[in-house]
């Protein structure tokens, strides 16, 4: 005996099989999409492939905030192009922003060394400088990265001003840390923002 408005077991078993029919129709047509030649593995590498440059994908780390995993793709761009001022550029700031001040100057120096027309190693060299409490280096640093760049960068300025200000008062900083901008020419911006 069946309720009135129930369905019975015959047309509910229908409507399973139904569904079941359908759903095997629409996993057999997608499978045909696949090419079951190359197997049911993703691709693997492809040894012939081109590598993406170790600087460009630092610098996108860098932007990201993973300055360790940075300083690992610096290093092998190193390997590949050996320690050119870019990449000497790059692992002094992947260091600073680490927080390795002591292992991030060398390379900096360095850079700004080989390559003196380079106003992003001059402003990163300035931004070292000022987390270390070097404030009248820190100054001529900035200034001389503010010349390279004819003034074009928003950051180069900023980061000069707030040592000029710093400079020529240092005992008012208003109980705040102000944030100096790191540059990389042509990849954006990277801030070193201190720790609570």
């Amino acid at each position: 005996m069946t309720l009135p408005g129930a369905r019975s077991p015959k047309r509910i078993c229908k409507f399973t099989l139904t569904i079941a029919a359908l759903s095997a129709m629409v996993a057999c047509s997608a499978q045909e999409d696949f090419d079951l030649d190359q197997g049911p593995y993703p691709p693997g590498i492809d040894p012939r492939g081109e590598a993406v440059d170790g600087v460009e994908v630092g610098n996108r780390l860098m932007a990201a905030g993973e300055h360790e995993l940075a300083l690992d793709a610096f290093t092998r761009a190193a390997l590949d192009r050996g320690m050119t001022p870019e990449v000497l550029i790059g692992i002094g700031t992947s260091n600073m922003g680490l927080g390795r001040l002591g292992q991030a100057e060398p390379p900096l120096r360095r850079a700004v060394a080989e390559a003196p027309d380079r106003p992003e190693g001059w402003n990163n060299l300035g931004v070292l400088l000022m987390e270390k409490g070097d404030l009248p280096e820190a100054v001529q640093v900035f200034r001389k990265a503010y010349a390279l760049d004819n003034g074009q960068s928003d950051s180069i300025r900023d980061n000069l001003r707030l040592a000029l200000a710093k400079s020529e008062n240092p005992d008012n900083n208003d109980g705040k840390d102000q944030d100096f901008k790191l540059v990389q020419r042509g990849q954006g911006e990277f801030v070193i923002l201190r720790n609570p």
